[in-house]
């Protein structure tokens, strides 16, 4: 069942990633991200801020599936830094002041924190 919950978070993930990609290659999608503020495309600072999250969602990815066994080991740290950044991306994306944001990335990060805790508290 963890791998099952690992699969799936990492299934979300790539969905994430494809976004972020999405938004630097300058996807009309700024509403939905960075507390809404930009219609359109992102400017440069959020297509910068866009590739910072990739790198930040690819060892988030790989600290779950360490934790479930699906890749070699990774240190412990990764792990219990996972939860605390989706935890807190999850809460930002619930207040964020953008209802499309708060309506597309609230439930999605919610699902994703519940899927890393379950990951995290199952072992």
């Amino acid at each position: 069942m963890i791998q099952t919950a690992a699969t799936l978070y990492l299934v979300i993930i790539a969905g994430v990633i494809v976004f972020q990609f999405c938004l630097i290659a300058g996807a009309p999608w700024g509403r939905l991200t960075q507390g809404g503020t930009n219609e359109g495309a992102l400017p440069v600072a959020g297509r910068v801020a866009a590739g910072v999250s990739v790198f930040l969602l690819i060892a988030m990815g790989a600290g779950i599936a360490s934790e479930a066994g699906m890749i070699p080991a990774l240190p412990n740290w990764l792990i219990y830094t996972v939860v605390p950044v989706q935890a807190l991306s999850a809460f930002l994306n619930w207040i964020t002041p953008s209802k499309a944001e708060r309506r597309l990335w609230a439930p999605i990060t919610s699902v994703m924190l519940g899927l890393a805790l379950y990951v995290v508290m199952a072992e």
